[in-house]
């Protein structure tokens, strides 16, 4: 008999469900709130609110999508955290309602764990161990990959993510919410050298994005007072250089890490590695080592539930599944 598994994501502003067979992705729904651009970001009680309207239509569409009904599943997924408490409990309540409903199991998933999954749901597949970075508005990662759920992680950020000071500096220019894909359409016409900005100095494959952002805003109040007209000339230059630092800070400790312990298979995941100029830095250093590169398309790298039933899949065949007490928690570790 086949496994059919339900997934389901409300970790943020995304309102999410997917459907799996035996690891073979049958369909994939997804609701985004738009209405966060006119307030400059997420408001974490209208995101909850707006997944409370939308998680009945997106599971429906999802099941009717793969042909299914709900009697037909073998278990339920879904995202236990990371990420904003009031969307996490959106997802999880409907998940353990629906779950003893239909007297089925749940399975608790990991958000960024389900980032790395994005890579399994295409071709080519990476082969283990892998290094892996996953980065995002909320989390940046360096993730040594050995099975599909034994994730390492070696180095993260000490402070802000790398999507928050595409973000926060995206706001300094006067750009709507989200920031970092405009920011990335900018810098395509702009000089990545034209104003030099710093990049951390932090030990070992840690981050840090807090000095970069400061240093941001600072160059952008200063060139603003002696020419107000700054910003509107000279918008596509701050773009490339800001997207330059970050991108650099990343793979540069990407790289070291890779040489460091000698993985040849390298990584994205995220929301940022829709990031035009990461992808392609990526393969740079991946031609030049002559190591493998693997990139998820764009639909996988924002919040989405097709990583997160892949994810549910792996950890149901393990027998990994959760009691209908668990809780979602915003700093879940998993």
């Amino acid at each position: 008999m086949p496994i059919r598994l339900l997934a389901i994501e409300t970790s943020c502003d995304e309102t999410a469900a997917a459907v799996i067979e035996d690891g073979r992705l049958l369909s994939s729904s997804l609701v985004s709130q738009l209405e966060h651009s006119k307030l400059g970001g997420i408001v974490p009680e209208l995101a909850s609110r707006q997944q409370l309207r939308a998680i009945v239509p997106v599971v429906e569409q999802a099941l009717q999508q793969a042909g299914i009904a709900a009697g037909d599943l073998n278990g339920i997924g879904f995202t236990a955290g990371p990420g904003l408490i009031g969307s996490l409990m959106v997802g999880s309540s409907f998940a353990k309602a629906m779950a003893l409903s239909l007297n089925l199991p749940l399975i608790a998933v990991h958000h960024l764990q389900a980032h790395v999954h994005a890579l399994f749901l295409t071709e080519p597949r990476p082969g283990f161990p892998f290094l892996c970075l996953i980065v995002s508005g909320g989390h940046t990662q360096l993730v040594v990959v050995r099975d599909y759920l034994d994730m390492e992680v070696i180095g993260e950020t000490r402070d802000d993510a790398a999507g928050e000071a595409f973000d926060k500096t995206a706001r300094l220019l006067g750009l709507p919410y989200p920031g970092g894909p405009l920011m990335d359409q900018l810098a395509q016409s702009g000089d990545s050298e034209a104003f030099p900005f710093p990049e951390a100095s932090v030990g070992g494959y840690d981050f840090s994005f807090s000095g970069l952002k400061t240093a941001v805003r600072y160059f952008i109040e200063q060139q603003v007072r002696q020419d107000p007209q700054f910003v509107q000339n000279h918008i596509s230059d701050v773009c490339a250089s800001v997207q330059r630092s970050i991108v650099r800070h990343l793979i540069n400790k990407m790289e070291a890490a890779a040489s460091d312990l000698q993985l040849s298979r390298l990584a994205i995941a995220g929301g940022v590695a829709a990031n035009s100029l990461l992808r392609s830095e990526l393969q740079r250093i991946a031609h030049r080592h002559n190591w493998q590169c693997f990139i998820p398309p764009l639909n996988l790298c924002t919040d989405n539930a097709a990583v997160i039933a892949s994810v549910a899949y792996h950890k149901f065949l393990r027998g990994e599944l959760a009691p209908l007490s668990v809780a979602p928690d915003a700093r879940y570790r998993g």
